[in-house]
């Protein structure tokens, strides 16, 4: 039997709004295991939450760069905050987001292309010396199109094309790519706000929906529904989750009453052509980053509380 702690009640209230006592009993009943209580609570129908955001630990920047018909996106993390304020942190950012547009989003090339007389890896090295903070790319990606436009959103920018979540979005279309980068900065800003899983049902991860179907099946048998009804609302569960998680089903920000794919459909008018979102990313800084907590208080106490 796990060790079910404060800490551990703490982090799966957080994640998922439920009062301390149900969090403490999923845990239980899970053996501590977060991710299995957070469905258990689901199944109880105590938890709406249907996807469960990493906890954002680590500091640094997002940073983005664009061309006309690409664009690249990098994290870039360090130890502190203090350091993302730092003008040769800043510009570390921006060339890697640079260079990571020509050489693509693998991390290790990216680390082994040059800038200038030096590898990216050299230049962190030396920022990491200079600074005297640990730094590292922990991850990039690179969109393109043939015709269109790859659209940006930085939010909480410091500094231009860096900040604390960044999102690409693709649009593909031979229309004008004036119009299309309003629509596509809209998209994008939707995307940073909204955090949808892929472009459209056919974009989820089977292992996800898979895993979203047992526990609408689940739910649904706690509540004594007839297994012969199950699968039928199961599939509108599903509907549901897809209308709620994919891109082109979701309520747009900017006008609810119409999905993001009827706003594009609508803009294509203006565009002069037709629109497809061929790819989105997004980063949020940090995300699925575990980094430890000092409570000080207690640290004191342990020390027997001298200091």
């Amino acid at each position: 039997m796990a060790n079910i702690t404060a800490s551990m009640v703490k982090d799966l209230r957080e994640k998922t709004g439920v009062g301390m006592m149900d969090c403490k009993t999923a845990l239980t009943e899970t053996n501590g295991d977060m991710e299995a209580a957070v469905d258990w609570l689901r199944k109880k129908g105590l938890s709406k939450a249907a996807k469960k955001a990493g906890r954002v630990a680590a500091e640094g920047l997002i940073g983005v760069f664009t061309a006309p018909t690409k664009g690249s996106i990098v994290e870039v993390n360090s130890e502190t905050d203090f350091v993302a304020r730092n003008d040769h942190f800043q510009g570390l950012v921006k060339m890697i987001a640079d260079v990571a547009l020509n050489v693509g989003g693998d991390v290790e090339t990216i680390l082994a292309a040059k800038a200038g007389t030096v590898t990216i890896a050299e230049a962190i090295s030396s920022a990491i010396a200079t600074i005297g903070e640990n730094m590292t790319l922990r991850r990039a990606a690179v969109l393109s199109v043939g015709q269109g436009v790859v659209a940006t959103y930085v939010h909480n920018q410091i500094s231009e094309g860096l900040g604390k979540i960044g999102v690409l979005v693709a649009l593909e279309s031979p229309g004008n790519t004036q119009e299309l980068a309003t629509i596509g900065r809209q998209v994008a800003m939707h995307i940073a706000s909204a955090n949808p899983v892929a472009i459209d049902a056919s974009g989820v991860d089977p292992a996800v929906v898979k895993r979203e179907k047992d526990i609408l099946a689940d739910k649904f048998r706690q509540q004594g529904k007839p297994e012969a009804m199950i699968e039928k609302i199961t599939e509108s569960g599903l509907k549901t989750f897809f209308k709620e998680q994919t891109l082109l089903e979701q309520p747009f920000i900017f006008d609810d009453k119409k999905s993001v794919g009827q706003a594009l459909k609508e803009h294509e008018g203006k565009v002069g052509g037709p629109i497809k979102v061929t790819g989105f990313v997004r980063y949020a800084l940090g995300e699925g980053i575990e980094k430890a907590t000092s409570d000080f208080a207690a640290e004191v106490a342990a020390a027997g509380g001298t200091t």
